[in-house]
């Protein structure tokens, strides 16, 4: 058992419940026993959370882990030409290259809020290893609950796709690793640390066969689907040249909308497109740092929400975005909106729920996750706001969300804890970073 007491507590339940100063109990199942107001005199390691924020562990629902080896280049491209530089070097990944890169993109997730995160890799180069498995074992190594997804990508240059021919799959090849994949690592309980989604990677790499295919072998299976969509003005124009409509129409139109569905970015989307979201439940990752990284556009979040359509969190990958810190993707969500909308298009709470709730919501696990209530798993971070940078914001959400990227005092996934005073628990920074270091220096040839 795991008594958090004297703390400020944000459950981001229904009804946006919370306390000045009280308590959270997570028990020996892992799961929240009790959540209140004031002391309890329940029995187990207590934990002071004077000065701290409690609020559900943060949900990442894009990423790409492998791209921590290749941060720091194609600074100033647009996507098309970011991918076309970077397609190269990706086609050199192999599995040891990948653990080392997602071990340290996990662990740096940790330590900025992360308690689940999803990761959308699509590059499988031939004599690369179990680039999969590679991953799996990362995040098992820090601790995190983990939605990998196996991606694929089929259409190359030569068929009038973006990727060069040497990183694409075979389409059956891909729909049978895929598969493969589901059986082998896919854990369906409502408590399960590891969770596969099926995730081609976008129409400008994918073929028409291959959406239509991997839509119905996941629904088949009973698991997600991800893929990236509306992204970018040139995936619009692209869209209307090959399809002769817009991404939304295309994805409907191959089976991709619906409440198992969540799409990566979202940023160019008419009122229509939103609409259509909305009325089908499928849900949108927003990725405002990236978005801006890479120029592609503000994101209509607003506009989003307020047609129903989920919307989760996610820091993109690391290539893309090299901060890669979730917790201060909450501020950055709230900056673009208030680009778009003024200052009322987005308050701290909203903020929050999108990284809370909303990421929940995309990945299928609302039950269990994305708020502090009894019966949930025990997710939870406790944020350390005692200190010079966010000393005089009295309003502890807002101190989170406005405030310079706050220390984790303590993380928990299934009351375990995975960060405790600002440390990893399971794992070394500087030895991740080592690792990471060598895979980046031997993926360049540096």
């Amino acid at each position: 058992m795991i008594v958090i007491e004297n703390a400020t507590i944000a459950t981001v339940d229904a009804h946006g419940t919370e306390y000045a100063d009280g308590h959270v109990v997570v028990g020996d199942d892992g799961r929240i026993a009790a959540v209140g107001p004031g002391r309890t005199e329940t029995s187990g390691r207590r934990v002071d959370a004077r000065g701290c924020l409690v609020t559900p562990g943060l949900v990442n629902t894009h990423h790409h882990l492998y791209q921590w080896a290749t941060r720091g280049l194609a600074l100033d491209e647009t996507l098309f030409g970011w991918l076309t530089t970077l397609y190269p070097i990706w086609g050199r990944l192999d599995a040891e290259i990948v653990g080392a890169a997602a071990g340290a993109g996990l662990g740096w997730l940790a330590l900025s809020g992360c308690t689940t995160s999803m990761d959308h890799h699509y590059v499988f180069p031939r004599d690369g290893g179990d680039v999969l498995e590679a991953e799996i074992e990362a995040a098992r190594g820090i601790g995190l609950r983990f939605h990998p997804t196996r991606g694929s990508m089929d259409l190359s240059q030569k068929d009038g796709g973006l990727p060069p021919d040497h990183v694409v799959e075979d389409t059956d090849e891909a729909l049978a690793a895929t598969e493969a994949a589901i059986d082998r690592w896919h854990d369906s309980s409502p408590d399960a640390m590891l969770q596969i989604a099926v995730a081609p990677c976008s129409p400008f790499s994918v073929t028409t066969r291959l959406m239509v295919e991997a839509a119905t072998l996941a629904r088949r299976r009973g698991v997600r689907l991800h893929t990236h969509l509306a992204e970018t003005d040139d995936e619009e124009e692209f869209c209307r040249k090959q399809f002769g409509c817009t991404p939304v129409e295309y994805a409907e139109r191959v089976g991709w909308l619906g409440d198992d569905v969540w799409l990566a970015h979202g940023v160019h989307l008419d009122d229509s497109a939103i609409a259509r979201l909305g009325a089908t439940g499928t849900g949108v990752a927003h990725c405002p740092s990236s978005n801006a990284r890479l120029g592609a556009g503000m994101a209509r979040v607003r506009e989003l929400v307020d047609n129903g359509v989920p919307v989760g969190l996610g820091v993109d990958g690391a290539a893309s975005q090299e901060v890669s810190h979730l917790g201060a993707e909450l501020r950055q969500a709230l900056y673009t909106a208030r680009m778009r909308g003024g200052p009322k298009a987005m308050d701290a709470r909203e903020a929050l729920r999108l990284g809370t709730m909303g990421g929940a919501r995309c990945l299928g696990r609302q039950d269990h996750l994305g708020s502090i209530e009894v019966g949930k798993l025990g997710d939870l971070v406790m944020w350390d706001l005692d200190g010079l940078g966010h000393d005089g914001i009295d309003d502890k959400v807002a101190a989170l969300v406005f405030g310079p990227p706050a220390r984790v005092a303590l993380a928990l996934v299934g009351g375990k804890p995975v960060v405790e005073r600002g440390e990893l628990v399971n794992a070394d920074e500087e030895t991740l970073t080592v690792e990471a270091r060598r895979a980046h220096r031997r993926l360049l040839g540096v």
